[in-house]
């Protein structure tokens, strides 16, 4: 922080709320009324369907999330339809969406709030964030967008156009930076939208994922401008400040297609799996360098190449290949044959998704 002088709120002096933050908040307010983007989640008030909007924008973005939205209130409407659904259905719904211990965690929220608030969904923050899979960011958006409670969201976009706002130039991954960031936001929805905490938050967050972004900000359209001190000093593309990224490892991966007529060969990951568990997934093997004996311990033998794809995992990126494979032995451990008709009624992982829709052609 570039001042440890603090008020008597604990916000650092020049966060302070000054004359001009109603009048920021109020502009801010009426932008995001004439220029928010048309999205299903806002134009309901129901506190299930905005906490799966939640759930799915974490790590998700909002042009992936939307279909998987609608699918998802389709088959599941409401918490006793999540509550009494198949683990395998969930998962089919949510696969292609990536990170799937969120739904897990979903289902497991509908059980306690099924089991400990008769099905109601709870309206307090404290209640909220008790929830499985809930976080302060996911409570706060809830009790103030589906119950107006005066609560701060803070998610990367809040965090971005607060830290400009200011001119924030401490490392924003640190807590107490971060929790100086949320005390300005909530200062903020205090001062300016006390009764309409939850549009405050949504206006905040959709400026910095339209306006306010990451590279070449619209500041010349920002609704906060003439109070962001960042853009007056001409370093709002460097905040906020974060610690460099690791480097990022590059590996290849093999994916094979061994059929048998109308059948491919998978096998489902184990349930103590770290990632995906309960998933089905074709022959896979990756490392730094591999050659076409790389599946030979599955006696799986490389015939043509199909396509190819790209995948990623935190500091990991895969340059995948898909290939066409006979089955040289026996079935391998663990392995069986599964109905081509089949696949759209399964959860599938993000990686094999990706292997069959890259494939140029499969040929018995």
């Amino acid at each position: 922080m570039s001042s440890n002088t603090q008020t008597a709120s604990g916000l650092p002096q020049r966060y302070a709320a000054g004359s001009r933050d109603r009048q920021l908040v109020a502009a801010l307010v009426r932008w995001y009324r004439r220029h928010r983007r048309d999205l299903p989640w806002r134009e309901t008030s129901d506190p299930y369907a905005i906490w799966v909007s939640e759930i799915m924008l974490q790590q998700t973005r909002v042009t992936a999330a939307l279909p998987y939205y609608v699918r998802f209130l389709a088959e599941f409407p409401d918490v006793d339809s999540l509550v009494r659904a198949k683990e395998a259905k969930l998962l089919e719904v949510w696969s292609g969406l990536g990170y799937y211990r969120r739904a897990r965690q979903m289902q497991q929220a509908a059980r306690v709030i099924a089991e400990q608030h008769d099905g109601a969904f709870p309206n307090t923050f404290e209640a909220l964030l008790a929830l499985p899979g809930v976080g302060p960011y996911t409570a706060a958006a809830i009790a103030s967008i589906a119950f107006r409670r005066p609560h701060a969201v803070l998610d990367g976009n809040v965090i971005r156009v607060i830290s400009r706002l200011v001119d924030e130039d401490g490392d924003v991954t640190r807590s107490e930076v971060k929790e100086a960031l949320r005390l300005k936001a909530q200062s903020l929805g205090d001062t300016g939208a006390p009764r309409r905490f939850g549009e405050f938050n949504q206006a905040v967050m959709e400026l910095g994922a339209t306006l306010c972004v990451p590279r070449n900000p619209h500041c010349l359209v920002c609704p906060l401008a003439s109070g962001c001190v960042a853009y007056k000093r001409g370093v709002q593309e460097s905040r906020p400040v974060k610690p460099p990224k690791g480097r990022t490892l590059e590996l290849e991966m093999v994916v094979a297609v061994v059929r048998r007529g109308s059948s491919l060969l998978m096998r489902q990951r184990p349930a103590d799996e770290a990632l995906m568990p309960g998933f089905w997934e074709l022959p896979e093997e990756a490392a730094e360098r591999l050659d076409e004996n790389c599946l030979q311990d599955l006696g799986i033998q490389l015939v043509e190449e199909l396509g190819r794809f790209r995948h990623g995992i935190t500091f990991r990126s895969y340059r995948g290949r898909v290939y066409r494979a006979r089955l040289a032995g026996s079935l391998p451990r663990g392995y069986d044959w599964i109905a081509a008709g089949h696949l759209d009624k399964i959860p599938l992982t993000t990686v094999t998704r990706k292997a069959l829709k890259a494939k140029l052609r499969v040929q018995d």
